[in-house]
C-alpha cells in the first residue's frame, strides 16, 4: 500500500509548548515480530503494532509466503506460525519489500534456508538504489543463489539452498546483517555462530531469548551468539514500546525550542538503541529517563527533556555509531545550532541509508547558512548559536527518505526559516502520526498534493 505523494510547507516557527505524548511504536521491534512469528509453532501475538507502511509490506510478504496474519483488534495482530521450513511460495511469486531495508534483509534470511523458494525480489524506487552485496554473499555462504549472478542491488531473483549448513560469521555494525545469518541459521544444520565485538540491537535475540535450544548467547569481550538449527520455535506474546528512533525528533524539537517541556512516555530505551540520547545527555541536554522497566527482554521508560542548549559542540566517535544509526539527520540539525565545530566519525555507512544522509544533510545546511566538511568517515559541522530566517529558504528534494524529511521539518520548525519537504509521504513507513504529533505540539503546516 502506497501513500499518495505529497509536498509538505512550513512558514512559522513553533511556538513554546509543554506537553505529554506517546510516539508511534517501534518499527524494528514490530517487523521482527511478524517474521519470527510466522516461523514459530502455533499462534504468536503482537499488541501495539506500528501500522506504518513497511509493517504493512511485512505483512503483505507473509500473507503471500502462506501465513495466516489476523488483526484482532486496534494494533493487535495473531500470527499463526508455520514452523521452521515452512514457508511456501507459488511459481515466479514477486515479493515487493517497499522501502524497508529490514524487511528485505530479514526475510531473505530466512527464505534462503527454506526449501523450495524462487521468489522474484523488489522495492520500491529508493530500496532498490541500495546495495544488497553484504547480505548476498552472506546468504550464499549458506547456499543460496541470486540471479543474474554479480547483481547487488533489487530487482533479483533468490533461490534457496536445499541443504543449509550453520557458518561462522563476524558482525560489524549492521544489526540487520546479523539477524539474517541468525534467521537463516534457525533452519540450517549444525551451529550458525555469530562473532560481535561491538555489540548492535539486539530485538531478533531478545524475541528469540526463551527459545534456549536454538539460541545461545555468552557474553565477555566478544559477544558469541550460536544458533543451533532445525529446533522448533516457541510462540510469544509481545507489547511493542513506543520506537526511541521516532521520540529523537521531538527530543530535538523540545532542546531546540525555547521554554519548552516534553514528557514522551512508554519507549523503548534497549541500551543498543539510545546512543542519541547518552551524546546529547553527555553534551549538557536536559534529559532523564523516568519509570524505566523490562518486558519482553526489552527495556521501556519515559523521557522527559527541556528546553536547553548544548554546553559544548557535539563529539561523537565511531563508538556510538551502532547506538545512533537512525538519528544522524538530526543530530546534524542540533550541531547545526550549537556554537562551535561538532565532529561525527565512523558515519560512512550512512551513505547507503534511504539516501546518501551525509551528502544530502550538507546540501539542506548549506542552505540556511551552515558550513560543513565531509570525508569518507567523518563529518564536522561549523554550528551557531543562532541563524537568522531572513532571505533563507529550505527546500528539500525527492529523496524517499523519512529522517531527513522529519529532520528538515524540526530545523524549520525551530528556526522558523521557510522549507518546503518533497515526497514527505516517505515519512509513512516509519511514523505515521509524526504530522499529527507535531501539530499537537503547535506546529502550523501546510499540505500540498
Amino acid at each position: 500500500m502506497q501513500s499518495k505523494k505529497f509536498s509538505l510547507k512550513i512558514k512559522n516557527k513553533i511556538n513554546p509548548f509543554t506537553k505529554s505524548i506517546e510516539v508511534d511504536s517501534d518499527k524494528s521491534l514490530s517487523i521482527r515480530s511478524f517474521l519470527i512469528g510466522s516461523v514459530c509453532e502455533d499462534i504468536s501475538i503482537a499488541k501495539n503494532v506500528l501500522e506504518s507502511e513497511d509493517v504493512y509490506s511485512t505483512i503483505n510478504c507473509l500473507k503471500k509466503l502462506g501465513v495466516t496474519i489476523k488483526k484482532d483488534k486496534d494494533k493487535s495482530y495473531s500470527i499463526h506460525g508455520k514452523g521452521l521450513g515452512s514457508l511456501f511460495a507459488k511459481k515466479n511469486l514477486n515479493l515487493n519489500f517497499g522501502n524497508s531495508g529490514t524487511l528485505a534483509r530479514l526475510l531473505i534470511g530466512i527464505l534462503s534456508t527454506t526449501p523450495d523458494i524462487k521468489v522474484n525480489l523488489k522495492g520500491d524506487n529508493s530500496l532498490n538504489k541500495r546495495s544488497m552485496k553484504k547480505l548476498i554473499n552472506l546468504m550464499s555462504i549458506f547456499g543460496a543463489e541470486f540471479f543474474p549472478k554479480n547483481k547487488f542491488n533489487f530487482p533479483i531473483k533468490l533461490v534457496s539452498t536445499e541443504m543449509p549448513i550453520g557458518i561462522d560469521y563476524e558482525a560489524g555494525v549492521s544489526a540487520q546483517l546479523k539477524s539474517a545469518v541468525i534467521l537463516a541459521g534457525l533452519n540450517s544444520f549444525g551451529i550458525t555462530t555469530v562473532i560481535e565485538r561491538k555489540k548492535s540491537r539486539d530485538h531478533t535475540e531478545n524475541i528469540l531469548a526463551k527459545n534456549s535450544k536454538s539460541i545461545k548467547i555468552r557474553k565477555g569481550k566478544k559477544r558469541l551468539i550460536q544458533i543451533f538449527g532445525k529446533q522448533q520455535l516457541k510462540s510469544f506474546n509481545i507489547s511493542i514500546p513506543g520506537d526511541p528512533s521516532s521520540a529523537a525528533f521531538f527530543t530535538a524539537l523540545t532542546l531546540m525550542n525555547h521554554n519548552s517541556f516534553l514528557k514522551i512516555k512508554n519507549v523503548g530505551l534497549n541500551p543498543t538503541r539510545i546512543g542519541f540520547y547518552e551524546l546529547l545527555k553527555k553534551h549538557g541536554a536536559y534529559i532523564k529517563f523516568l519509570n524505566k522497566r523490562k518486558k519482553n527482554n526489552e527495556v521501556i521508560g519515559d523521557i522527559i527533556i527541556k528546553s536547553s542548549k548544548l554546553k559544548k559542540p557535539i563529539r561523537s566517535s565511531k563508538d556510538f555509531y551502532e547506538k545512533t544509526t537512525d538519528e544522524f539527520p538530526i543530530l546534524f540539525c542540533i550541531a547545526a545550532l550549537t556554537k562551535g565545530t561538532s565532529v561525527f566519525k565512523g558515519i560512512g555507512d550512512l551513505a547507503n541509508k534511504e539516501s546518501n544522509r551525509i551528502k544530502e544533510m550538507q546540501k539542506i545546511l548549506k542552505q540556511i547558512g551552515i558550513k560543513s566538511l565531509a570525508k569518507k568517515d567523518e563529518m564536522r559541522i561549523y554550528g551557531k548559536n543562532f541563524i537568522s530566517n531572513k532571505n533563507k529558504k529550505i527546500n528539500v528534494p525527492k529523496l524517499g527518505d523519512h529522517r531527513i524529511c522529519m529532520s528538515s521539518t524540526i530545523l524549520s520548525l525551530v528556526t522558523g526559516i521557510k522549507t518546503k519537504i518533497n515526497n514527505f509521504e516517505t515519512v509513512k513507513t516509519s511514523s505515521p502520526n509524526f504530522l499529527k504529533k507535531i501539530r499537537y505540539l503547535g506546529a502550523k503546516f501546510e499540505i500540498q498534493n
